[in-house]
């Protein structure tokens, strides 16, 4: 596991930085937006790509994100004495791994709707809906006592959050003492040969993948401009620890397409 910055590698056509957290624009794939308009745009795309969005994850990955939510869900290890609030849950693969994994009780929590009725019908498809909650929330504003859960994780969300600053801020108020955060997310390509063939993959396939499967090339290249403007996974590092966190890590899958990133409430 390492702490070190990672060069924050843009690809083609990529904006030389993201706003400023203070600013009155903010990212929006590589397009900037007034601060407030964000959340609603960030919902329109996954109103779009809820009904397919399990098949565009498939074929987007190449199947790798089944692998990596694997990996992720071993990592949070959540015991049957424990709470776990899977933050931006959608359509629920890591909530329902989880529970299979032994987790007590899960809070599948997402802003978006359609994407929490997507995973109501999965989880009573599976007859996992026992201990698991389903709660519409803001990351950002958690309605959730303090320190009322023993872990919090988050897969591929945090990227489309409007202030992430606050997201992390609000992931340790809601961990008790001894509670630990898990971020599953994109991040920096660390292997020089990966980095052309991932950039045609994104920019190149994966919005004509969007366009002939779920009729919406548009939703798929916001998905592809996203993961580029995310921090890389010092600069994640670092926000972390400014909230609160502690002991915080990072493990890379994949060459660091995607990353692992682990930090305590103590």
């Amino acid at each position: 596991m390492s702490e070190r910055n990672t060069p924050h590698d843009a690809s083609p056509d990529a904006p030389s930085g993201a706003p400023s957290p203070g600013a009155e624009t903010i990212d929006f794939g590589y397009r900037a937006v007034p601060r407030g308009q964000k959340a609603g745009l960030v919902r329109q795309v996954f109103d779009s790509v809820a009904p397919r969005y399990d098949l565009m994850n498939d074929l987007m990955s190449l199947g790798l994100h089944r692998a990596w939510k694997q990996a992720f869900v071993a990592a949070i290890a959540a015991s049957p004495r424990e709470a776990l609030l899977d933050l931006a849950g959608g359509t629920g693969d890591i909530a329902f791994k989880a529970l299979e994994r032994g987790a007590g009780r899960v809070i599948l929590s997402d802003i978006n709707p359609s994407m929490l009725q997507v995973a109501q019908g999965r989880a009573l498809e599976r007859g996992l809906a026992a201990n698991l909650m389903f709660l519409g929330a803001d990351a950002e504003r958690l309605p959730l006592p303090d320190r009322s859960v023993e872990k919090v994780s988050m897969a591929f969300g945090l990227r489309n959050c409007t202030d992430k600053d606050a997201v992390l801020r609000e992931v340790r108020r809601v961990l008790r003492p001894g509670g630990r955060f898990h971020c599953l997310e994109f991040s920096r390509v660390e292997v020089a040969a990966l980095a052309p063939i991932y950039d045609t993959w994104s920019f190149k396939v994966l919005p004509e993948l969007g366009r002939r499967v779920a009729g919406d090339a548009e939703s798929y290249q916001y998905l592809a401009e996203s993961i580029r403007m995310f921090p890389d996974q010092g600069t994640l590092a670092r926000m972390m620890r400014e909230a609160g966190l502690e002991r915080v890590q990072h493990r890379n899958l994949t060459g660091g397409i995607v990353a692992i990133h682990t930090g305590w409430r103590l």
